[in-house]
């Protein structure tokens, strides 16, 4: 059964979940050295990996799958509504990826070189060729792209690392000594080597999860949390999917490491569906104020970058000086708690303003010249 409350609410509750958990992925490569990674168990304590045991069983690639559905969402609604008021797609949705592509590039150098944005950019062009593509059209290609994913991504994680020793050093002068610019020449590098890296192994499945959530909007399924494929995903992907990702998890900790790695990628989008299909399950009309709160998931770039910033301050020697001087625990406690933070401060701002700040300066930018 399809409601306006569904509707409206089910996007919101995604994005907002989508933002918890990839907070709590970022915060382990913000908070602590390069070096001391979370693809490498040899430099985990005991409480380390008991952390990110639920990081990577629970969280890891599969909120990144959300937030990455979500984005196919919008592609879906941006077309609704250019084609409700008449205005050209394809100018709005070049803008749109030249304005991430440009936050992107700024929120990578300075805060974050795992930054989302320059990828979703990159791979949303490509996105804009499928748009007229049948939904079952975009479900097979989905995933055959989900499935093809590991095939690519697992080779290169495997890998020897062939990064200077010189780099960690550096890392380590520019995050507990530094200042601001020093730590941003450090991101920048960082940003640089990473990118195409990081544009094929998240690329391929970003573009399959975008193709999956445009047919979501296509086939009607986002508006109607009912829908039978939402409750087989909950009932076939979930609780199998993550004993599965606990699984991995546990021997990716605890050995052997590889095997552990390995099932942890592979059964990453079957947990993502079983979490899509309990996000429809409580996509319900909330209370006043937890509406308020949920509603806040329309503000998600400006919370996922205001994430980044503060966060990205707390664990530099120019903020807080806490880099590397908490455990992997505390620091997804302190990112939990600053994404809370931020809910707050956008349900306060939402009450004033239309927009959120970032969602305000891309929307400048997407519509720019057409009024």
């Amino acid at each position: 059964m399809k409601t306006a409350c569904a509707r409206a609410l089910m996007p919101d509750y995604l994005r907002v979940i989508a933002l918890f958990g990839i907070v709590i992925v970022n915060v382990q490569f913000i908070a602590f050295p390069t070096l001391n990674s979370i693809t490498d168990p040899a430099s985990w304590t005991f409480t380390d990996a008991v952390a990110l045991f639920l990081v990577n069983g629970l969280v890891l690639l599969k909120t990144y799958g959300l937030f990455s559905f979500m984005f196919g969402v919008g592609l879906g609604f941006l077309m609704r509504s250019s084609e409700r008021l008449g205005l050209p797609f394809g100018r709005i949705y070049r803008n749109r990826m030249i304005g991430l592509l440009l936050l992107g590039v700024v929120h990578g150098c300075f805060f974050f070189p795992g930054d989302i944005l320059v990828i979703y950019s990159v791979i949303g062009s490509i996105l804009y060729f499928f748009r007229n593509w049948t939904v079952s059209r975009l479900v097979k290609v989905g995933v055959a792209l989900l499935i093809f994913q590991p095939i690519i991504g697992l080779p290169l994680l495997f890998s020897p690392s062939e990064v200077p020793s010189e780099f960690f050093q550096y890392e380590e002068m520019a995050l507990s000594e530094g200042g601001f610019f020093d730590v941003a020449i450090f991101r920048s590098i960082s940003f640089a080597f990473t990118l195409p890296l990081l544009l094929v192994i998240q690329g391929i499945s970003a573009l399959g999860w975008f193709c999956l959530g445009l047919a979501s909007v296509k086939s009607g399924m986002i508006e109607d949390v009912q829908h039978r494929l939402w409750q087989q995903a909950r009932r076939l992907c979930l609780l199998p999917g993550i004993l599965l990702s606990l699984l991995g998890a546990g021997l990716w900790s605890w050995g052997p490491a590889g095997i552990g790695e390995a099932l942890t990628v592979i059964v990453a989008p079957i947990v993502t569906l079983g979490y899509l299909g309990l996000i429809a399950a409580i996509s319900q009309a909330p209370s006043p104020i937890m509406s308020r709160f949920i509603r806040a998931g329309g503000c998600s770039l400006s919370i996922y970058l205001g994430q980044s910033l503060i966060l990205s301050s707390m664990f530099s020697a120019y903020g807080l000086d806490l880099w590397s001087a908490v455990d992997r625990g505390t620091a997804s406690a302190i990112a939990l708690l600053i994404t809370i933070v931020l809910i707050m401060a956008l349900t306060i701002w939402r009450a004033f303003f239309r927009l959120g700040p970032f969602e305000w300066l891309l929307r400048q930018i997407t519509y720019a010249g057409m009024r």
